[in-house]
């Protein structure tokens, strides 16, 4: 009895030895990943740091800069280092946020599985099958919102469970406060909240309505903000739902330009089977069995809750899909290719708390043999093919970012080479940043579509509002279209970079007329994607 008494209460021992090893972890990872380049492979993490660094760095600096469609506390989070050149060049600025929110998820999961399932060993097998999965270990160490997320979750199950053994109001406003963070980091915290108001009413023993309404309010405030910035900044609440940079939108316009429809879109048939290869490719087969062996062993310890808040990510995701709004692609399946497929960590949470679950239920002598077991397994696929190409993750980013890569690197060297500061470069925010930031041109010396009203008017009318001395774009982008407008009214622009790049849109890098003649219109350059 004393003992059992005892693993109810926060392991804060046990926290002293979870969190340094969490954190070597996660050091270890990132230094790795930015010691091989790695860090902003993926098009998200770069346009996550840099939408960080413009709401300090622009021609106009605010807070609107935060954007609409994507939430914004990851970028909140990154904004204090991104500020920094340094630290915003190499990518670091937002990846050592991400990898803080890594250590913080594990903590609190670890802590959440103990307190459930009353068992040390559970807690260690759970932590180290979610911990040590490489794809989430490279997740952690770029830009990335899934891990931060991971965290509001981890921190949300903890309060919960929390508040069944001690009924306290701390826990109710906990639990709160880490679904407020939910919400304002993805969309999957908003689809969080009815069904945790309702755990509060099910669950609480006294004052129930009152305990419900403290956590609805608190974690509503979240969707509340976003709604209110949407309608504030852009006129529609609604904005990061159906504004032209939302996914409906972006779906839309593919749609109408002949593309096929997603896997899974009105097909729930479909959307399982992709999502569900996606998780055993980003988790691992062998975490997914002992999961489904682990699930039972919770379920005759009536732990459901346990099991219903982790899941609800992945009800999500498959709804998002179902919907038409998310889309899955995966290697083996058509169109035989990668594309959020990282989407299938979600189910990672869920499957390392079974497969703790699982380690519960055994005599115990056997439950820290057991736990060591479960952990094993859980690595075992990348163990026995150690490299990176077998982290689904890192592949994705790899073959996505190939093109990309190789043309930001040229127009990032053409540009260092030869702007100088104060002559301003036209261009549209998104990839393009990504060659200022890899060029060490601070974000400011650029006039992007960020910048409004002024960066519209110079758009739509460069005869009358277009002053900068350089114009980078990519063919078919409304910079191109002004560019080309130009060529007729003025002012005069002389292509004097062009680069191709197999796979990727031609990228064009322009200098208003009466450039030197070192400046001259230069032959094509034919990327090779080789050594990248």
């Amino acid at each position: 009895m004393a003992a059992s008494k005892n693993s109810k209460r926060l392991p804060g021992f046990d926290l002293f030895v979870v969190l340094p090893l969490l954190a070597a972890v996660s050091v270890a990872a990132v230094l790795w990943c930015a010691r091989e380049g790695w860090t902003l492979f993926y098009g998200d993490a770069e346009a996550h740091l840099n939408i960080a660094r413009r709401v300090l760095d622009s021609r106009t600096p605010a807070y609107f800069q935060i954007g609409t469609v994507w939430l914004p506390l990851p970028h909140a989070l990154m904004i204090p280092l991104a500020r920094d050149d340094g630290w915003w060049r190499s990518g670091l600025a937002g990846a050592i946020p991400v990898a803080v929110c890594y250590v913080l998820a594990g903590a609190f999961l670890y802590s959440a599985v103990r307190r459930a399932f009353d068992s040390r060993a559970a807690a260690a097998a759970s932590l180290a099958a979610f911990a040590l999965n490489p794809n989430l270990l490279y997740l952690q160490a770029a830009p990335m919102t899934e891990p931060v997320f991971f965290a509001c979750l981890a921190a949300l199950l903890y309060f919960t469970v929390r508040f069944r053994d001690t009924q306290s109001g701390g826990a109710v406003l906990g639990a709160g406060i880490a679904a407020l963070a939910g919400t304002v980091t993805r969309y999957e915290g908003w689809f969080l909240i009815p069904f945790v108001t309702a755990y509060f009413l099910l669950t609480a023993k006294r004052r129930r309505l009152t305990w419900a309404l403290v956590f609805g309010a608190v974690a509503s405030l979240g969707p509340l903000y976003w709604l209110a910035h949407n309608w504030w900044y852009w006129g529609d609440c609604l904005e990061f739902y159906r504004g032209p940079y939302s996914a409906k939108a972006i779906y839309q316009r593919a749609l109408a330009g002949g593309m096929a429809k997603y896997p899974g879109d009105h097909d729930w048939g479909k959307a399982w089977l992709y999502f569900r290869d996606a998780v055993m490719l980003c988790a691992g087969r062998p975490l997914a069995w002992l999961a489904m062996a682990g699930a039972i062993a919770a379920l005759l310890k009536r732990r459901f809750w346990a099991l219903v808040l982790p899941a609800l990510p992945a009800v999500f995701i498959l709804w998002s899909m179902h919907s038409g709004s998310t889309p899955i692609f995966v290697p083996h399946l058509w169109p035989n290719t990668y594309y959020n497929t990282r989407y299938g960590l979600e189910g990672l949470p869920l499957l390392a708390l079974c497969a703790g679950a699982l380690a519960s239920v055994l005599p115990v002598r056997v439950r820290g043999w057991a736990a060591l077991g479960i952990a094993a397994a859980a690595v075992s696929p990348w163990a026995l093919a150690p490299r990176p190409d077998a982290w689904i993750c890192w592949k994705e980013s790899q073959v996505n970012s190939e093109a990309r890569r190789k043309w930001t690197r040229e127009a990032a060297v053409f540009l260092r080479e030869n702007y100088r500061p104060g002559q301003g470069i036209f261009f549209s925010f998104g990839d393009l940043a990504g060659v200022l930031r890899e060029a060490g041109i601070p974000l400011h010396e650029g006039f992007h579509n960020g910048n409004v009203p002024h960066w519209e008017a110079a758009a739509g009318r460069p005869d009358l509002f277009l002053w900068e001395d350089w114009a980078l774009t990519i063919a078919g982008d409304k910079v191109s279209d002004a560019i080309i407008r130009a060529q007729r009214h003025g002012p005069r622009y002389e292509c004097v970079r062009t680069i191709v790049v197999k796979g990727a849109p031609v990228i064009h890098i322009y200098r208003r007329a009466g450039a030197p003649a070192w400046l001259r219109p230069a032959p094509p350059l034919h990327g090779d994607t080789s050594g990248i």
